[in-house]
């Protein structure tokens, strides 16, 4: 446990964490420094001078925050007039050039300018000079678009690029009204987490071509998630909405600080994926590709299972915890063989030696733990020994060639209880639809070994159930979570 040490703010003493800067060790007992260039992923750049604070009897008196580590007994002055002054002072140097078209900027209610201005100055502009004019829509790459005139040249996306990525594709050019962040000629951002860089802009400067002017954030509700992108798990929020009339819409991912699993940041192929949650959903129940109730399939599933001599098992590496318990007791009630072949969700060479991971499922090291055969011999001898395969939420065509599987398949009764209507769902007898994973709560154990929970964060207008229900519907043993932990 770290050291604790006390001093003043403001006159109150208060006990901060030893070795910390001023902004990171005062703010984590809840009194903000303002500041626009710090971030700790990045560290102190000191170019804003926004988080300038009083050090009383100190030498000096003024100091920035972001590099100054807190101290046993340091006098540290925030809402004395000079500080206050300094605030406006900067805000309004920020200010100068900065458009004050918040109605229609892309990152009204997440502007730390905005939120700065109505917390620190409030003034009405003294300029009676045009505005320096600055590029608008500028196409960065990797998906950013860069409106040049709100930028406020905290360094950060500049830093990101440098210290995190190691791409160095952005830089700060020329000086004072002519100083401009732009990439190098011919080398626009081309790195696999460039989209971080709208996350780390204080401002509107940053946008994301992807939710670009799609929806206003305080229509949004953030719900706290893990990414199912790959089996890093990134803690994420889910931003979503559903407006009148109309089902509840996933508009975007964002990383959420964790700093045993992905730290600040994530990967933009699993901050993109949050498209799969809402796209080729599976939402009727089929047999023989003819829309029925869930109800008529079910009980023509039970009756298959029922007749069939020999059943095998497959079940999909993003499942949770909690339904792979539960189709598991389903396997041995039934004597059947259960599979978590999925050779498909593995990309060899794919991963960096950052977040990004070959393995593109959530839970595979949940099915090791339970005990679940992943053998590719296992699961064709199953199936060609059986005549009745039921799929929960396995891509097999990821794993094979379409011919191939058709091959394997042949003479086999297919039950296919799904997310998504893929190739995969056409070629099943019977099709079941169910929750993803952004609409149920489940735990999943990622590539380290770290387990995690996430929560429910979506709700349709109409809910599907998830696997564990639609298992305890068709025999298992397990029929709730008191049962499963038990």
């Amino acid at each position: 446990m770290a050291d604790k040490i006390k001093l003043f703010v403001n006159g109150v003493e208060v006990e901060v964490e030893s070795g910390k800067n001023l902004i990171d060790a005062i703010g984590a007992v809840g009194i903000e420094i303002p500041h626009l260039c710090y971030h700790p992923a990045l560290g102190a750049d000191g170019n804003c001078r926004m988080c300038l604070v009083g050090i009383e009897d100190g030498r000096p008196p003024l100091v920035p925050a972001c590099k100054t580590p807190a101290q046993e007994g340091m006098k540290v002055l925030l809402d004395a007039e000079h500080i206050k002054k300094i605030q406006h002072d900067v805000l309004e140097f920020e200010l100068i050039n900065h458009p004050t078209d918040c109605p229609v900027c892309d990152q009204a209610g997440e502007c730390k300018l905005q939120d700065y201005y109505m917390s620190y100055d409030q003034a009405e502009s003294r300029m009676t000079v045009p505005q320096v004019t600055k590029g608008k829509k500028m196409d960065f790459g990797g998906g950013v678009i860069h409106d040049q005139e709100r930028c406020v040249l905290c360094g950060r996306c500049v830093r990101f690029c440098r210290e995190i990525t190691n791409t160095g594709e952005l830089g700060i050019i020329n000086r004072t009204d002519a100083a401009r962040v732009n990439f190098f000629p011919g080398r626009p951002l081309a790195n696999r987490y460039a989209l971080n860089v709208v996350d780390l802009c204080p401002v509107g400067a940053m946008t994301s071509v992807d939710f670009r002017f799609k929806q206003r954030v305080w229509f949004m509700k953030k719900a706290p998630g893990i990414c199912h992108g790959c089996s890093k798990g990134c803690n994420i929020t889910i931003d979503h909405n559903r407006e009148k009339y109309k089902d509840d819409v996933i508009y975007r991912y964002r990383p959420v600080f964790n700093e045993q699993v992905n730290g600040y940041f994530m990967c933009d192929e699993g901050r993109l994926s949050y498209k799969k949650e809402n796209d080729q959903r599976l939402v009727d129940a089929r047999l023989a590709n003819k829309s029925k109730s869930i109800d008529d399939v079910l009980t023509s599933c039970v009756k298959e299972i029922e007749r069939a001599d020999k059943i095998a098992i497959v079940l999909s590496p993003n499942c949770s915890l909690e339904q792979i318990v539960t189709v598991k007791a389903l396997s041995d009630k039934l004597g059947a063989f259960l599979s978590g072949y999925s050779e498909g969700y593995l990309k060899k060479g794919d991963g960096d030696d950052y977040l990004i991971q070959d393995d593109k499922s959530a839970n595979r090291a949940g099915l090791t733990l339970l005990g679940v055969d992943c053998s590719k011999e296992g699961f064709e001898n199953a199936v060609k020994e059986s005549d009745l395969l039921i799929n929960f939420n396995n891509d097999l065509i990821l794993s094979y060639k379409e011919s191939d599987l058709t091959k394997l398949l042949k003479g086999t009764k297919i039950v296919a209880i799904t997310t998504h209507d893929n190739r995969c769902t056409s070629m099943a007898d019977m099709a079941i639809p169910v929750a993803s994973y952004s609409e149920y709560s489940g735990t999943v154990i990622n590539c380290d070994n770290i387990l995690q929970h996430f929560g429910k964060a979506i709700t349709k207008n109409e809910d599907l159930a998830d696997i564990c229900e639609i298992a305890g519907q068709l025999g298992s043993p397990l029929q709730n979570d008191e049962q499963r932990f038990s």
